[in-house]
């Protein structure tokens, strides 16, 4: 594991594998550095990759108050370890934390993004206030609370399979998690694809999704990609929202080294 200082001061750690072109790995909500291990490991053989913790996760620091900005900060500080410039990848809301990045102009050579989970504009959207929620509830101690309803009302996983996932022995791990909850609701904003913001990404970006979850998930790779000046869309059958490295891998190397 190493370490570099973001411009608040906050420590951001991450682990370093491979040699080649630098690519920088964003992980999703209610996990940390360890959700992105495999796919570390298939890019490794091609590329230098640095796996970071979010601010607020596993190794990393936590500076209060929280901004989206701090961490597109963190992004930036990492990609300066990988020697000032890197694609950059990002799953499910560390997706739309790479593209806010990007956009932002952080150095990134090429974007990746694994289902961003922007919402269609015909289905509904999770509740309004789950920001406030989440921190109601972290204030209050409940943190188990916190994770249940981000899996039932954001998720929408039913109540009593959220109910045995309390008595899993990783929920502790989730819960350890839970104060992040509120950090990717304000990056999700209200769920809505930002096609303004996308048009501003001027770097080569792919959008991937799989959708044997959640089938929404085409439409709205298909709406971002069509919506970036050079944004090109992939889907893999079969694969849910938690893809399998070995299958995705393979879309990353291609479009890396392109």
């Amino acid at each position: 594991m190493e370490t570099v200082t973001s411009k608040d001061g906050t420590t951001i750690a991450f682990d370093r594998m491979g040699q080649g072109p630098p690519v920088v790995l964003v992980c999703g909500g209610s996990v940390d550095r360890m959700a992105n291990a495999g796919v570390a490991q298939h890019l490794a053989a091609d590329f230098s990759v640095l796996n970071y913790d979010r601010r607020g996760r596993g190794d990393s620091g936590d500076t209060l108050p929280y901004a989206i900005e701090r961490e597109v900060e963190d992004i930036e500080a990492v990609i300066d370890a990988a020697g000032g410039s890197a694609c950059l990848w990002g799953s499910s809301s560390g997706a739309v934390l790479a593209l806010i990045a990007a956009e932002s102009g952080v150095p990134v050579t090429k974007l990746a993004l694994w289902e961003p989970p922007f919402v269609p504009e015909e289905l509904p959207r999770p509740p309004k206030d789950q920001v406030s929620q989440y921190e109601t509830m972290i204030a209050e101690g409940r943190r188990g609370d916190a994770v249940e309803y981000f899996m039932t009302k954001i998720i929408g996983m039913p109540a009593e399979v959220v109910a045995g996932a309390r008595t899993q022995p990783w929920w502790a791990a989730t819960e350890g998690l839970a104060h992040t909850l509120a950090y990717d609701a304000r990056i999700m904003g209200d769920y809505t694809i930002p096609t303004d913001r996308a048009a501003s990404v001027k770097v080569p970006t792919i959008v991937i999704a799989g959708g044997a979850d959640f089938p929404w998930m085409r439409q709205t790779a298909q709406a971002l990609a069509d919506a970036l000046p050079d944004g090109t869309v992939r889907f893999l059958e079969g694969q849910g929202h938690d893809v399998d490295p070995a299958v995705l891998a393979p879309v990353l190397k291609e479009f890396f080294n392109a």
